[in-house]
């Protein structure tokens, strides 16, 4: 508790030692009672006079006063009633925290007849931002002296008036206020009359004079006495007034009231007219003598006769203007009944009108101080504003509660009586909300309640808080080899909602080795825009798959980083000639080949092998006679297994030797070609069989041995493979033995022997294979890039399945599987099997094809266009396929997250 101030006491004649002592115990039970910070002073006290150690009592150090802008405001008094306004009546000497008295203090002046006469004191220190109340009490003390309205009152007493009749005075005011203000009459001594002081002290009634001995005008028409007035001051104060009594003859009975003092209650709301009382005095004269006509004082003040109106005939006083308890609350005076003799009388009576307060005046609220705005990641409790309410009515109409508007983060703490901190009740988000607009409601207590508001707008500053995101962890890129570099070939774009420098984005790409060369050689990405560049041309055969990381960064501090994977898949092109890989076809002159004379038709004269670097489509060879010197050449070569062959019986007529210029073609776009000469040499069977193994039998030892060693590679990379996507389909599926898909982010990524085929679109799912599907030999999954949220509908993925006798063909189909490297992979898959069906057969029937190739198409692929690029077979053949061939039955897979194997 801080320790209570006790005023300096302007001069030791002015208070003894027990008033000192009483002084003390009321500071003390004001502080325990009020729970706020009280000092008291006298008033009239000196500039500098000292009041106590505010610093020290608030728990401030006095070195800190300055840096923490120390300040003291003087927010009102706490009298009702007063006036003088607002004035630096104290100030604190921040060098020493000690509050002393700045200018003169009157204490009539500041609060005029109010009991309790104090100054609330507003003080407020910054770092943190706090406020204290300080009450200082003015004391009063007896610095005014009784005052008479006139220097001299006049009386007149008719002679004939019986021994004890009574003449009241117009008494003395006293602007203090307690016991300085009770005053006592002496009359000077005299042989007829006597004053009588014995009454209500509290009011200070009027003296009364009493007549103790006759009057005789003859003997002493006019007596001359000294009325003094003094107070219950320490010192006392005097005042006088000379009294001049006139003895008049006859008329000697003046009007008496039935009560010295009326007392009336008054709400400040009655309307003008109102009657306020009928006062009736009596006169026991008779005649003239004993009618009254009433009257005020004329030592009234002017407010009062502007307030109220007197009906001289009947007594009715009556509301003549609107009153105000906060301006006036009391109302006192004298109203006179004269009667109408010869001399007239007066009788005198005090009239109090108490003024009783109604719920008339709203609430006030003030923002003494706002600390804005406010930072988002501000802590809960953190002081936002200070607030203070007032109210000029009393009682309960004066009590005011303070509220703010629900559902809000921010609460009001009541500090001490109203005054409010607005301080931060929950953490905020900017992203969120970015500024409140708070309602302040101050609301009385009275009948109705009346209220008042005050909006206070709280703006939130922003902090770095959110890391740049992008739409999607994934992207996935398809780039055509050969393509020119510093061409781009994608944009990435990461949002970041902060303000300002804290969401500005730059991208960069995290550097990595590809192919022991570092991944700033491949790709670049443009720091503002997001842009991916292809800094050298991409080569299928070298690098099928770039992976890679953007990592899009703001401008805070500290700056947040979000990273996505960046897949960028390379597209084959037809680049690579095909080669023919028999070491005879390096020769400088063309191998001969000797074929008995009596070969029957369709007998093997020798076989071709040819390879090309590419893949897919590009990578699928034919094989082609050249055009023959003479139609009646007697060979031909097949289209897909090279093997060279005779198409009827050979005779003499053919000729001992022939050369074939056999034209080795890949499907790209264009076609690129390759030639090979074969010698053909007709000998006698004898001949043909000791040298047929001779010359056709060429070694294939080492490309034995080099397929047996790729076979294998293929192999084990391809089981490990398998047997991860395998546990990953354990854990992602759920127990069933069926073919199932779901909803997720993968698309199917497959390989046969011939080539291998992807495909993306917009609604992927994930594919999860059963007992009943065979396994692949190889498999890759990503990710496609569109949002995870398009609806089902268009473009819905159809799973579609082969017949048993391919069971290892599955692919995902949709309706951005017509570009062009879609269709170079569909076709790879429908290839696969179709060299060893054309092997087998030259001329397969149209049903085998179906089983190969058309019933695994979808349906948007079966159109000429499509399948002249795709098949193996001229389009002449597919044109001679039935309507019925080339149906497809709709997909047997319902289109939900689930579906079942087809298992023909």
């Amino acid at each position: 508790m801080p320790a209570f101030a006790v005023a300096v006491l302007r001069g030791d004649s002015l208070m003894g030692t027990r008033q000192l002592l009483q002084l003390v115990l009321l500071q003390a039970a004001w502080e325990v009672g009020s729970g706020q910070l009280h000092y008291s002073v006298p008033e009239e006290s000196k500039h500098g006079t000292f009041v106590g150690r505010i610093a020290q009592d608030l728990g401030l150090e006095v070195g800190e006063l300055v840096s923490r802008r120390f300040r003291m405001v003087s927010s009102s008094t706490g009298g009702g009633g007063g006036g003088g306004g607002r004035r630096d009546y104290f100030e604190v000497n921040v060098q020493n925290g000690i509050l002393f008295v700045n200018s003169r203090i009157d204490r009539e002046e500041l609060c005029a007849k109010s009991p309790v006469c104090a100054v609330h004191l507003e003080v407020l220190v910054e770092k943190p931002l706090r406020g204290f109340h300080v009450e200082v009490e003015i004391k009063d003390i007896n610095d005014n002296a009784p005052v008479f309205s006139v220097n001299e009152q006049n009386l007149d007493i008719w002679e004939s008036r019986s021994l004890g009749s009574r003449f009241p005075l117009e008494g003395a005011s006293d602007a203090d206020i307690g016991t300085n203000s009770l005053i006592t009459y002496r009359l000077s001594p005299n042989d007829h009359l006597s004053l009588d002081t014995q009454g209500n002290h509290e009011k200070n009634k009027p003296p009364e004079l009493v007549l103790k001995n006759s009057l005789d005008r003859e003997e002493s028409p006019v007596h001359h006495l000294l009325l003094t007035a003094t107070d219950g001051g320490k010192p006392e104060l005097t005042s006088t007034v000379q009294l001049v009594i006139a003895v008049l003859d006859t008329n000697d009975n003046a009007p008496v009231f039935n009560q010295s003092v009326y007392e009336v209650h008054l709400l400040e709301n009655v309307a003008n007219g109102t009657l306020v009382i009928k006062l009736e005095a009596i006169d026991l004269d008779d005649g003239v003598n004993k009618d009254l006509s009433y009257s005020f004082s004329n030592v009234v003040a002017p407010a009062l006769k502007e307030t109220f109106i007197i009906d001289q005939n009947t007594g009715e006083i009556r509301l003549k203007k609107k009153l105000d308890f906060e301006d006036v609350n009391l109302y006192e005076t004298q109203v006179e009944a004269m009667d109408k003799g010869h001399p007239p009388m007066v009788g005198k009576c005090t009239l109090l009108v108490e003024i009783l307060d109604v719920n008339d005046n709203p609430p006030e609220v003030s923002v003494t101080s706002l600390s804005v705005p406010v930072l988002e990641d501000a802590p809960p409790g953190t002081v936002v504003a200070l607030i203070s309410v007032s109210d000029k009515d009393s009682g309960d109409n004066g009590k005011v509660t303070c509220s703010i508007s629900p559902r809000l983060p921010f609460k009001l703490l009541s500090t001490f009586k109203n005054y409010y901190s607005l301080v931060l009740e929950e953490a905020v988000d900017r992203e969120r909300v970015s500024q409140y607009q708070l309602l302040i409601t101050a609301r009385d207590e009275g009948l109705p309640p009346l209220s008042a508001t005050s909006s206070i707008l709280v703006p939130i500053a922003d902090v770095n808080d959110n890391a740049p995101a992008f739409p999607q962890p994934v992207y996935t890129v398809f780039v055509k080899e050969n393509n020119p570099p510093g061409a781009p070939i994608f944009t990435v774009s990461a949002w970041d909602p902060d303000l300002q420098e804290n969401a500005f984005v730059s991208y960069s790409v995290v550097e990595r080795s590809v192919a022991e060369k570092p991944l700033s050689s491949y790709i670049s990405v443009q720091s503002e825009s997001g842009k991916l560049y292809a800094l050298q041309p991409f080569d299928y055969e070298e690098l099928k798959l770039l992976e890679f990381q953007v990592t899009a960064k703001d401008a805070g501090l500290p700056p947040l980083c979000g990273n996505v994977t960046v897949q960028v898949f390379i597209l084959d092109e037809n680049d690579n000639v095909p080669i023919v890989i028999r070491s005879w076809a390096a020769a400088e002159t063309s191998p001969l080949q000797l074929v008995p004379v009596s070969a029957s038709t369709g007998h093997v004269v020798a076989k071709l092998r040819a390879v090309d670097a590419d893949s897919g489509y590009n990578a699928w060879l034919r094989y082609e006679l050249q055009e023959p010197r003479s139609p009646a050449v007697p060979f031909r070569v097949g289209r897909y297994s090279g093997e060279i062959r005779t198409t009827r019986p050979l005779d003499e007529a053919d000729g001992r030797m022939q050369s074939l210029v056999i034209v080795v073609k890949d499907h790209g776009e264009p076609a690129l070609s390759a030639t090979a000469t074969v010698s053909v040499s007709l000998v006698e069977s004898a001949q043909a069989g000791q040298s047929d193994p001779q010359e056709t039998g060429v070694s294939e030892g080492p490309m034995v041995d080099m397929n047996v060693s790729l076979i294998i590679a293929i192999c084990s990379v391809s089981s490990l493979f398998l047997l991860v996507i395998i546990l990953y389909i354990a854990m992602r599926c759920q127990p069933d033995t069926a073919l199932m898909y779901s909803a997720g982010n993968h698309t199917l990524v497959c390989a046969s022997e011939v080539g291998s085929w992807s495909y993306s679109q917009r609604n992927s799912r994930n594919l999860c294979v059963g007992e009943a599907a065979a396994a692949k030999n190889d498999l890759m999954v990503f990710t496609p890039n569109f949002p995870q949220s398009i609806e089902n509908g268009a473009g819905e993925t159809q799973l579609v399945a082969l017949p048993q006798s391919s069971p290892d063909w599955f692919w995902e189909a949709g309706g951005t599987a017509q570009s062009q490297g879609a269709i170079q992979l569909l076709g790879s898959a429908c290839t696969a099997h179709w060299p060893e069906i054309h092997a087998s057969d030259p001329s397969p029937p149209s049903s085998r094809v179906r089983n190969t190739c058309i019933r695994s198409f979808p349906s948007q692929f079966k159109s000429q266009k499509y399948m002249h690029q795709i098949l193996p077979f001229p389009v002449q053949e597919f044109n001679t396929l039935s309507h019925s061939e080339m149906s497809v039955p709709s997909s047997p897979f319902p289109r939900k997250n689930t579906c079942r194997a087809d298992r023909k």
